[in-house]
This record gives structure tokens, sequence and C-alpha cells, in this order.
């Protein structure tokens, strides 16, 4: 017989190819972005990770029933290495693709709001989350690990940030600020979660060490991200072929995020810069470069990886620890970072209209609703060693992370609204 009369679900021995892997996650992501958008009604990526998070839940939950079914996700989970893939295979397309596509006029016109937002929300965020967990653990958290979960919180996704404010009617002042902030807070929240790891090892650098490493490191990468895409766009305009602007763009993706990385400088900021340069560089050439392919290209590169991404995000559930413990500190830490966020933007905003002529279109309640965390958090959080609080770090991480995408990004729309009300009324 061709076909044996009974198949059965059984789970090969041995680690399953990349090529296996990548083709349940792709498949994962298509068919739960149809269901999204066909059955559910909902934004395809919050879609995707909510049917993902709960598939991997129920799997959990009735393992005795379908043992086979949990086995394959308990393997699948536990080949992939969810902080390199996002930090250092995702993450380096995510933010040239975000910076390459940003409106630059508009970014111009908010560069001081988008600088007091991405540095003075980022560190009083950082410093306040810290102490509050602190706080409310009774002391039982040594304050080091708290440091090390406030740095790593503190600063929003640009992933996250971007696909929400692709898909929800922001004003564009609004967009900018949110968008300029998500993707230049990412290196000072780096620097910051690297030196709390150094200073929970028993390394303590001083002040003057701290501000020198965030200078050098910052400034570095900007510096390089400027130099190659200035050398890329000269190349671009000296060729005819779209195809080959393609491959450049993607070398200095890559290329300079791993340079950066070499150097020990923020490669999420040389990403960013390179992004943002290559487009300024690019306007001087108007006519030469395919700029509607190559706009093209980076929007579809930044959807699928996004759909990919939240797929991935989905999956991590599978090995977090959820205990009372845990989640006792999850919600905690969903209420502290998201109230510490409505004080640290209202502070800002405030000191923004003391200086700016020009009154900043800016509601605080968007900005802070809008502020979500993501994939970035979740790799820096898988990056901790258990020693060092790992585990507590990492659930606590998640759950900030779920609500942020689900609830945040999911119900937007609903303070859209309610800002659009308050301007009917009068109110500011």
């Amino acid at each position: 017989m061709l076909f044996a009369p009974q198949a059965q679900f059984a789970i090969r021995e041995g680690p399953m190819s990349p090529l296996e892997i990548l083709s349940v996650v792709v498949t994962a992501a298509a068919l739960f972005g149809w269901l999204s958008s066909r059955v559910l009604r909902v934004p395809i990526t919050i879609g995707t990770m909510m049917l993902t998070v709960a598939l991997s839940l129920i799997l959990g939950w009735v393992s005795a029933i379908a043992p086979n079914m949990h086995a394959f996700m308990q393997q699948l989970t536990r080949q992939i290495d969810f902080g390199a893939l996002i930090l250092h295979g995702m993450l380096p397309l995510l933010l040239f693709a975000g910076a390459f596509l940003l409106d630059l006029d508009q970014l111009a016109k908010e560069k001081l709001p988008v600088t007091v937002l991405a540095i003075g929300v980022t560190l009083v965020s950082f410093f306040t989350v810290a102490a509050l967990m602190w706080l409310l653990s009774g002391q039982h958290i040594p304050l080091v690990q708290c440091l090390v979960f406030g740095a790593l919180i503190s600063p929003t996704d640009p992933v996250a940030v971007l696909e929400m404010l692709r898909r929800v009617g922001v004003p564009k002042p609004i967009q900018a600020q949110l968008a300029g902030e998500s993707l230049f807070n990412d290196g000072i929240g780096a620097v910051l979660f690297l030196t709390m790891i150094e200073i929970a090892r028993g390394h303590t650098p001083t002040p003057w060490a701290v501000a020198g490493q965030l200078i050098l490191a910052a400034g570095g990468a900007m510096f390089l991200g400027i130099a190659l895409a200035w050398l890329v766009s000269l190349l671009m305009r000296l060729t005819s072929s779209y195809q080959i602007e393609i491959l450049l763009t993607l070398a200095l993706a890559l290329g300079g995020y791993v340079l950066a990385d070499l150097a020990h400088l923020s490669a999420p900021l040389e990403a960013v810069a390179a992004g943002i340069a290559l487009r300024h560089f690019n306007r001087r050439a108007k006519g030469r470069i395919a700029e509607e392919r190559l706009d093209g290209f980076w929007t579809m590169i930044d959807e699928v990886q996004s759909s990919l991404l939240f797929v991935l995000l989905g999956l991590v559930v599978m090995t977090v620890n959820l205990n009372l413990s845990t989640i006792g500190s999850g919600l905690a830490a969903i209420l502290t970072v998201n109230a510490v966020r409505l004080g640290a933007v209202a502070l800002c905003v405030y000191f923004i209209r003391l200086f700016r002529q020009k009154r900043m279109d800016g509601n605080i309640t968007l900005l802070t609703w809008g502020g979500l965390r993501g994939g970035l958090s979740i790799a820096l959080a898988l990056s901790v060693p258990q020693e060092l609080g790992g585990n507590w770090i990492f659930a606590t991480t998640y759950m900030v992370v779920v609500f942020s995408i689900l609830l945040q990004g999911g119900s937007l729309d609903f303070a859209l609204r309610l800002r659009k009300q308050n301007h009917a009324d009068g109110q500011v």
C-alpha cells in the first residue's frame, strides 16, 4: 500500500533543521495573519501574537491530551535562540527599514521633542522604575537587579511602535515624536543595560566612565552610520540598476550593524543613523535612484519581519516560568512602568513647552500609551544570567511586553478617539 491506514503525528528524534524551524514560523505567521484579518478583524501583528500565545498556553494546559504537539512546540522553542535571533538577526533590518522610511521633514520639525523624549524619558524611567520595583518587592530583590530591569524596560521598542503607527491614524507630529523616540532611545538603554550588568557582576565604573562610554558608543555609532551611508549613496548614484541599489542598502543595513557591534559601539543607533542619513543623501540624487522600488522593498521587509517577530514573541511564552511570584512582579511592573512613563512624559512635555516658541502638538496620554515595549526588551532580558535575576526579570519583562503589545497597541484607536474628543471640547 502506498499509504499507511492510520497516520500518527510523531516527533522526530534529534534537532530540527533551520529550514524546518523557518517553515514553521513562516507558516504560523501566514495562517495567524489570515485569521487575524479575515476572522478576528484585528491588526495582523496583534492578532498573530495573540493567537500564538493562546496556542502555546493551550498546548501547555492540555499536554496530557496532545503530548506530541506539546513536545513539538517545546522542541521548537528550545532550539531557537530568541535573544540572538532578535538582536543579531532581525533587528538590523527592522531598525534600518524604520529609519529609512521616516518622514525626514516632519522629524526635523520635531527634533527638540524627540531629543528630550529619547533622553529624558529613558533616564527618568530607568531610575524611577528600578527604585519602585525595589520598594514594591519589600527590598527582597537586590537593587542592582532592579536597575538591570529598569534599563531594559525603559526604552520603547521601535518595531512595536512603528508597526502601531502604520495602522493607527496618529497625527504626523506625534508620529514623528513617537517614532523618533523609539528609534533613538535604544542606544541609551543598551549602554545603561550593559553598565548595570557589569555592576551586578562586581565591577563598579565611575559616573564619568559611564557618561564617557555612553558618549563614545552613541557618538561613534552615529558617525559610523553616517559615513557608511554617504559611501553607499555615492555608489548608488553610479549605477542604473535598482537591484544593485537594493543590494547596497542591504549591505549597509547588515554590514554597518556588524561593524558597530565589533567596534563595541551602539549597533542599533548605527542602523538608525545609517537609514536616516541614506535617505537624506539620496534626496540630492532625485531621478537617479529608484526611490519607489527601494521604498517598496524596505516596506515589504519591515512588514514581513514584523509578522515573524510577533510569532516569535508569542512562542517565547513556552519558556517563561510563570508562578505566583513572577506573576506578582509582572503585574507590579505593568503598573509601575506605565505610571512612570506618564509622569516622565508629562515632565518632558512641560519642559519642551517652556523652551519651544511653537506650541508642542503632543498629547500626554497618547505619547504615554503609545510608548510600547517589544522584542528588544525580550532579547535583553533573555541575555541576563540566572544568577543576576534572569528568571524573574525575563518573566516580568514578558508580561509587560504582552500587555504593551496586545492591550496598549490594540486600544490605541480608543486613545486617539479620546484625544480627538478632547480637542473638540477645547481641552489640551
